[in-house]
């Protein structure tokens, strides 16, 4: 089982700059982000080699929750080749999220 790529900001534009990247915007005291985990976690293996999975904890990296203006969590980006090209806030389905990145790989 794959492990998704924790983001920070030293490693972010190096990792969302190249393909595309699904970036998990969350909190630890966040109920729907811990029910979004197990689906971030599946995605993980179906899309490796393909598309970037990565969380960014948003009470350590406040500074990339503000860059990216995250209000509420769970926020998740969709990043192609550097570029932000889309965004869903709350807790989306397995499907959804699988439908998205194939969209845009």
């Amino acid at each position: 089982m794959g492990k998704y790529i924790e983001l920070n900001n030293d490693n972010f534009d190096s990792v969302t700059s190249n393909g595309v990247s699904l970036v998990d915007f969350w909190a630890p005291w966040c109920g729907p982000c811990k029910m979004l985990n197990p689906v971030i976690e599946k995605l993980v293996d179906e899309f490796e080699g393909k598309a970037n999975i990565c969380k960014v904890n948003t009470d350590e990296e406040s500074d990339l929750a503000s860059k990216f203006g995250i209000r509420s969590v769970p926020t998740i980006i969709f990043i192609k080749n550097g570029e932000v090209v889309g965004q869903m806030v709350g807790v989306a389905s397995e499907q959804v999220l699988k439908d998205k990145v194939n969209s845009l790989l």
